[in-house]
């Protein structure tokens, strides 16, 4: 339907073609509650790839993140240190323990969070730092991880967009204490809903377990450390069902191609429009030479003196579904509210005004992709 209909969807949820199989085969196993065999598979390959201590499965990123800040044990008042342009899971998770975002400026090269800002935002009541690998291009980790140890803070990365990226060769989510994957239906490996917390500090990892089995100890019995299970502390649901898993291990399975895949349309992207950016009508995406990016999504940041809206009405017009992304957390009701702003943030304002979202997905063809472009062409002219 894709490639036939008119219209150029945003996103559209790609499928290996063994997730239906791989869901009949749990059925047929009697396995359809969390941490069967698919989620075991899924388990060891995110241990593996990564290279990350444990590697758990959960329902979304957002229960990931919900997770990390049970782990930190974040308390009310505890204050962590994130950009303000980010999804608002990454503030939520903390502020659901009491805890307070501290909003700091993004670069305004790559969208990450300024880890130049950092420490200034630092006060006796920071707890952690969150940063978010806008776009899969990882944040400047070595900094980050220098300034926690520094002022003994913990780092939870938000690799929601991170799946395949790298930073200096490592894995996004395992250079971190912790860190969170989304395979949401908009991400590039999938399970409709779904996500993984990627634990790197060794001492976390019983504890996470068991926060994520309604604080039970039910994995340590099922591996026959415990005789039998009980409470042990705070914790919730956070598994997903082995369907979910089992739709997970064909993505999984598939990752390498997925990703190359989606480079080529972002490259293909990144060549068409270098003519609109030397005439500086638009700025492309800048990835620096140590990161290696999974071609998450492509945008453009328009030039100031172009009318976003009417370029997304053109469009709109022209039947191709482009969006622009996140209203800046620090000038939301809620993180008004709950958030403390660090500094004036004008490059989030100014980033988030001018941010464009082109369609970008597995199978989007190039008839399709000259399409968008030409129609980019004839709303910034």
């Amino acid at each position: 339907m894709k490639n036939t209909n008119h219209r150029i969807p945003f996103n559209w949820p790609h499928m290996t073609g063994k997730e239906l199989y791989y869901i009949a085969e749990a059925h047929f196993n009697g396995s359809l509650a969390g941490d069967g065999p698919f989620t075991k598979r899924c388990h060891a390959w995110l241990e593996e790839r990564t290279g990350c201590n444990k590697g758990l499965l959960t329902h979304s990123c957002t229960a990931a993140l919900e997770m990390a800040a049970l782990l930190l044990d974040i308390q009310p008042g505890d204050e962590v240190i994130m950009p303000s342009y980010t999804f608002v899971s990454t503030a939520n998770a903390f502020v659901l323990r009491g805890g307070v975002p501290v909003f700091v400026d993004i670069r305004e090269d790559t969208l990450n969070l300024d880890e130049r800002l950092i420490e200034s935002a630092i006060t006796p009541r920071t707890r952690a730092i969150a940063p978010v690998h806008y776009a899969g291009v990882a944040c400047e980790m070595d900094t980050i991880m220098a300034i926690a140890q520094k002022h003994e803070l913990k780092v939870v990365e938000d690799a929601a967009q991170g799946v395949m990226s790298t930073y200096k060769g490592r894995a996004l989510g395992s250079i971190g204490d912790l860190g969170a994957y989304s395979f949401h239906e908009t991400k590039n490996v999938i399970s409709g809903e779904g996500g993984a917390l990627l634990v790197n500090t060794p001492d976390l990892s019983l504890r996470a377990e068991i926060i994520r089995e309604k604080g039970t100890d039910r994995s340590q019995f099922f591996r026959g450390e415990v005789d039998k299970y009980t409470w042990q502390e705070v914790g919730s649901s956070f598994l997903p069902g082995e369907l979910i898993a089992a739709f997970l291990w064909a993505q999984l399975e598939e990752a390498d191609r997925i990703t190359n895949e989606r480079l080529a349309s972002w490259q293909r992207y990144h060549e068409l429009l270098g003519p609109l950016e030397a005439k500086e009508i638009l700025r492309r995406p800048i990835v620096p030479e140590e990161c290696q990016h999974n071609a998450h999504m492509y945008y453009v940041l328009l030039a100031s003196k172009i009318d976003r809206q009417e370029v997304l009405d053109e469009f709109k017009r022209n039947d191709i579904w482009s969006v622009f992304h996140y209203v800046p957390l620090h000038s939301s009701p809620a993180g008004l509210r709950y958030g403390r702003i660090h500094g004036n943030l004008k490059i989030t304002t100014q980033q988030s005004e001018r941010l464009v979202r082109l369609p970008l997905w597995v199978g989007l063809s190039v008839e399709q992709q000259d399409r968008v472009v030409e129609v980019l062409c004839k709303a910034v002219s």
